[in-house]
């Protein structure tokens, strides 16, 4: 008498996983959609085999994960175009398995063939699935996963290089002020690890587009919507922060030294510490100091400083961040910055 049945199921290898999630997911086809039943079995289908996927990814409370099959599936997945085939499917699939392919899209990612990402190239053979990513901003069902989707695919270089040079990165600008607060907030969360995320990269994209980024960036400064002028201040700040240490370290401190030259965007900050709100006060005078700091200021900084030094002085000596431990620092920086107004207003030798 047989009892084979008993005997646990083998468990499934990583191509045997990714051949169903990829069969799973043709069954996806325009028939499908279109009829209610057969469309929640396939979707049920999806759901199903996403869940294994991640077991294997990251175990099941059993069994570890192995780090061979990661990287086995990781090379299934490029090989079988699945990670195509998901991007395009993506607005169809329900919430479970949008939620376990973001788990084990990170997994798949970072892993390694000798020493080559495998999904990484893979995206770089197909760069036009981060024009959807970026795209599927639009769509404010996928929109949080695609921003979660692109923020992975931005920790590597060559990835973050191709969306900052891709006709699509000025799409940013748009989604960033979408009435959707949610999704806006993520895609100004995508937005600054674009720029803050690779030095070199964004160093060079910003010598080679600086005039029009730049540009396009003056919008958003001077943007009728608060939340849009409050981050736009912070992502600002934080690459300079992040790309040179207040005008020193190479390779970046160009780009620094180029925008503080600028009177029409020192004009833009000098409004901004006049707005109704006190968070964009303090970040627009993170900016506003470092133009006034620059020892080699140009005679029309110099010219606008002096002409408006009792309004600017007026702001500052009431501009406080409040209570916390960064209050000395920040009135340290405030009286230096003080200081070099007044300095600026008794020159004698400046003229248009």
């Amino acid at each position: 008498m047989s009892f084979s049945f008993f005997k646990p199921s083998r468990p499934k290898t990583p191509q045997e996983v990714v051949k169903a999630i990829r069969d799973s997911l043709l069954a996806l086809d325009t028939k499908t959609v279109v009829e209610v039943k057969a469309l929640e079995k396939a979707l049920e289908e999806v759901e199903k085999n996403f869940s294994s996927l991640r077991g294997m990814l990251s175990g099941d409370g059993e069994a570890e994960p192995n780090a061979d099959q990661a990287v086995q599936l990781a090379l299934e997945f490029c090989k079988e175009d699945v990670i195509s085939l998901v991007i395009h499917k993506l607005h169809i699939l329900g919430w479970e398995t949008r939620k376990d392919l973001l788990h084990c899209s990170s997994i798949l990612l970072k892993q390694k063939v000798g020493e080559a990402y495998c999904c990484v190239q893979y995206f770089e053979e197909h760069f036009e699935l981060l024009d959807c990513l970026v795209v599927c901003y639009d769509n404010k069902e996928i929109a949080l996963h695609c921003g979660s989707m692109l923020r992975e695919c931005i920790k590597f270089p060559s990835l973050a290089k191709y969306i900052l040079e891709s006709a699509c990165f000025e799409l940013f600008f748009k989604f960033v002020e979408l009435p959707n607060f949610d999704v806006a907030s993520d895609a100004f969360s995508t937005f600054k690890d674009l720029l803050t995320k690779h030095d070199t990269v964004v160093s060079e994209f910003l010598t080679s587009h600086y005039p029009e980024f730049f540009d396009i960036y003056e919008r958003l400064l001077t943007s009728s919507n608060y939340v849009t002028r409050r981050q736009s201040l912070k992502v600002l700040f934080a690459p300079f922060l992040l790309l040179s240490d207040f005008l020193l370290e190479p390779p970046n401190s160009h780009i620094m030294k180029k925008f503080i030259l600028e009177v029409r965007y020192m004009k833009v900050i000098m409004t901004l510490l006049k707005d109704s709100s006190k968070n964009i006060q303090i970040s627009a005078f993170h900016i506003f100091k470092i133009f006034v700091a620059n020892p080699n200021k140009p005679q029309e900084v110099k010219i606008i400083l002096a002409r408006n030094h009792e309004k600017l002085l007026e702001l500052l000596h009431n501009l406080s961040p409040g209570k916390g431990s960064e209050d000395d620092q920040f009135e340290e920086e405030k009286e230096l910055i003080i200081e070099e107004i007044q300095k600026m207003s008794r020159l004698k030798n400046l003229e248009l």
